[in-house]
């Protein structure tokens, strides 16, 4: 296989993937059909098991997509010149509020969106997403114990419990949101967090 040919099979296999992620963040998965995705990638149905072997793989490649994105933006988050750790960690909740948006998360939300819902339809798809979720988990207790040692916040648990804790608190409001239509379960989410990061 040429670089060319292997350059343009990348490119497609993004192009469906983005696209179903941008849809399926809004209907979810079950919701959502192969010709619906292919339709509005303009990709012929043929093509896409040329790429994925079924709509389960293809919702696995989803999700590892979308971790390794949101991943990246976290370690840009969290690496943030002139703040110190207390500072990051605040500015990747706010971030989080302004981009989990009840209305149009643009493909930003999908573990929120299909968290439930892919984990009792695939074993598979709710490995990827455990494993995506722990990646989170694990920055977010290493940027914890960072922020204890460089004296920029005090924590009453060990950094692994608190980063459980603050992710779970953060995916529940992401969900709240979505019920009540409103920012409050994010604002109460904020509050909630700096009592439990005192940032000192």
């Amino acid at each position: 296989m040429t670089t060319a040919t292997q350059h343009h099979n990348n490119d497609v296999r993004e192009h469906i993937l983005a696209t179903g992620q941008r849809i399926m963040a809004g209907k979810g998965f079950s919701a959502v059909g192969l010709n619906e995705i292919l339709k509005d990638a303009g990709v012929p149905k043929g093509s896409f098991y040329h790429y994925f072997g079924s709509k389960e793989a293809f919702g696995v490649g989803m999700l590892e997509r979308y971790f390794e994105d949101y991943l990246a933006d976290l370690d840009r988050a969290l690496s943030q010149p002139g703040h110190n750790m207390a500072q990051r960690l605040m500015n990747y909740w706010q971030l989080w509020r302004e981009s989990q948006s009840f209305s149009d998360c643009q493909g930003k939300c999908l573990a929120v969106k299909l968290g439930a819902e892919v984990a009792d339809l695939s074993d598979t798809m709710r490995l990827t997403l455990l494993a995506g979720t722990a990646g989170i988990i694990s920055r977010l207790a290493q940027a914890l114990e960072t922020g204890v040692a460089e004296g920029s916040l005090t924590i009453d648990d060990t950094p692994r419990t608190v980063a459980e804790s603050l992710y779970q608190l953060w995916l529940g409001a992401s969900v709240m949101v979505k019920i009540v239509r409103n920012m409050s379960p994010f604002d109460s989410a904020m509050a909630t967090t700096q009592k439990i990061i005192h940032i000192l």
